[in-house]
């Protein structure tokens, strides 16, 4: 077959892999299953382009970077997530959310590492440039002065260029974050409803009343050591009390407005602590 023949037989058992995946999403019920068989089938389609691949001769520069920079690596990106996504599921806690979210942030780092490693050929390949086309996605071919992967000489020749593995794993990364932010989300989600299905607890005293009491635990630097702003504060307390404390700028001047006992509330608070207290003397 000819090269563009080629990039087409290429292209549609790309597309049949990812309808593959995509049923796949529907027939497997746990993530981890849906992983293992997808991996399975990319390594099934990787195994039958590189059978195409190693015995043909591109006709032309254009045809073989088109290869090897837009269909090769969405097969072995697709590959790589697959593959991540295996280890990361299979070695994940099944409780424990704090032990969970440790186990995003190191990926998280991971993902960053590499982006920091590779930010000229990502900033390269984002930005859509050709200038360098050749020296990144031509067989056989590789420039010492541009930076290479140290396992380099571990790649097949005839089924890889210099980079081309390099935009594989910016791929499966893209998706991989995709996968782990929405994951860390859902485990916020489940943490924050559990807490609220547990709770019965509603502030029922007045709006200025809480105010008064949150701008008193403010001054005295009970939250955080007092290094948190008082508007960061109040959005604190109104979202785990579910109350809008609307403008409390308002609020602290009519407290401040207040003639006889401007502390009225916390004064109360102080009786009525005492009065509880005394009642175990009597």
């Amino acid at each position: 077959m000819n090269s563009l023949q080629l990039i087409a037989k290429t292209s549609k058992l790309w597309s049949d892999l990812e309808n593959k995946i995509n049923e796949l999403k529907t027939e497997k019920k746990h993530p981890l299953e849906e992983a293992q068989f997808a991996l399975i089938a990319t390594d099934e389609a990787i195994r039958t382009v590189k059978g195409w691949v190693i015995i043909h001769d591109f006709d032309c520069w254009e045809n073989e970077i088109t290869f090897f920079k837009k269909l090769k690596p969405k097969l072995i990106g697709s590959f790589i997530y697959y593959s991540k996504l295996v280890s990361f599921l299979s070695a994940l806690p099944s409780s424990g959310d704090k032990l969970k979210r440790k186990v995003f942030e190191n990926e998280f780092d991971h993902l960053q590492y590499f982006s920091l490693e590779n930010k000229d050929f990502i900033s390269y390949c984002r930005r859509n440039a050709t200038y360098l086309d050749s020296k990144y996605f031509l067989r056989f071919k590789y420039d010492l002065d541009v930076k290479l992967s140290i396992d380099i000489h571990s790649y097949d020749d005839r089924f890889s260029s210099s980079h081309d593995h390099l935009v594989s794993q910016m791929i499966a990364n893209d998706s991989y974050e995709k996968f782990l932010r929405a994951e860390l989300s859902k485990l916020k989600n489940s943490h924050t409803d559990e807490e609220r299905s547990h709770s019965n607890i509603q502030w029922s005293a007045s709006k200025v009343a809480l105010t008064e009491l949150v701008v008193a635990l403010h001054q005295t630097r009970c939250l955080n050591g007092g290094n948190k702003d008082l508007s960061e504060t109040i959005k604190w307390f109104e979202n785990n009390f579910e109350i809008d404390l609307g403008n409390y700028h308002k609020t602290l001047i009519e407290i401040r407005s207040r003639k006889n006992d401007k502390a009225k509330f916390l004064h109360l608070l102080t009786e009525n602590l005492t009065n509880y207290l005394e009642s175990f003397d009597e």
